[in-house]
């Protein structure tokens, strides 16, 4: 039996509500993924430790502080040095256009804004993570 894609979804810095990212940690869990919610005020580091140590597939952050330019690279660069570069990872909140191609370019594979359905979100994870037919 395969094991139940494992996901963490954090909120990194200083941005207190959590009500989209905990309305997304249900939805997840609700379609079958294994989820851990890290909680508010997370540093990069506890979430990169936090991934590692739960053996996640999947990092979902969610920022709604516009702080995504500085908080997401970090915990990109706290992810790699933990070995966990495979990870597939994804961010959630108010993300301007403009900052698509720099996030995308650090690694950042989905990007979710306000209004996004969650089986958007399911069907983007089961996607990327699908394996490859034998």
């Amino acid at each position: 039996m395969k094991r139940k894609i494992r996901v963490l979804v954090a909120k990194p810095g200083l941005d207190g509500h959590d009500r989209g990212a905990k309305v997304v940690a249900r939805s997840l869990r609700d379609a079958g993924f294994e989820v851990i919610y890290t909680g508010i005020r997370q540093t990069p580091a506890m979430i990169a430790e936090a991934a590692l140590q739960e053996d996640v597939d999947v990092v979902g952050l969610s920022v709604l502080s516009g702080a995504h330019m500085a908080l997401v690279p970090k915990v990109k660069e706290a992810l790699v040095a933990q070995g966990m570069d495979d990870v597939l990872v994804l961010v959630g909140g108010i993300i301007p256009n403009e900052d698509v191609p720099a996030l995308n370019a650090i690694g950042v594979k989905g990007i979710f804004g306000p209004g996004t359905a969650t089986q958007e979100i399911v069907d983007f994870i089961h996607k990327e993570l699908a394996e490859p037919a034998a």
